[in-house]
């Protein structure tokens, strides 16, 4: 049996240009998915480089244990160089963070 993960694991480019539209894929896993134990839903935000407040948040997933898996693609757009954060809530062991830096050229 494959250890349990609980940390984000973001797919994305490493760097894009301005107004690119790019695909940002986060996966959890492997993890249980019962109704006792499973990833209940995925935020994505995007601390913007220079920007006064932030972060900003991009969207969020719920998930149905048993009948999703906690796997999810958002298309974004960005100006500005910075970092995307992926929050994950796990019913037994609470939140948990992946990070990327992606440059915009």
């Amino acid at each position: 049996m494959e250890v349990e993960s609980h940390t984000p694991k973001i797919e994305a480019p490493d760097t894009v240009k301005v107004d690119e539209t790019i695909d940002v894929k986060i996966v959890i896993g492997p993890h249980l998915n019962t109704v006792q134990y499973s990833i209940r839903w995925i935020e994505l935000y995007f601390y913007k480089e220079g920007r006064a407040f932030n972060p900003i948040l991009l969207g969020r997933v719920m998930f149905i244990p048993e009948y999703t898996e906690p796997e999810v693609m958002f298309r974004v757009k960005l100006r500005k160089s910075g970092v995307l954060y992926a929050i994950e809530y796990c019913n037994l062991h609470g939140l948990w963070e992946g990070r990327k830096e992606i440059k915009v050229e």
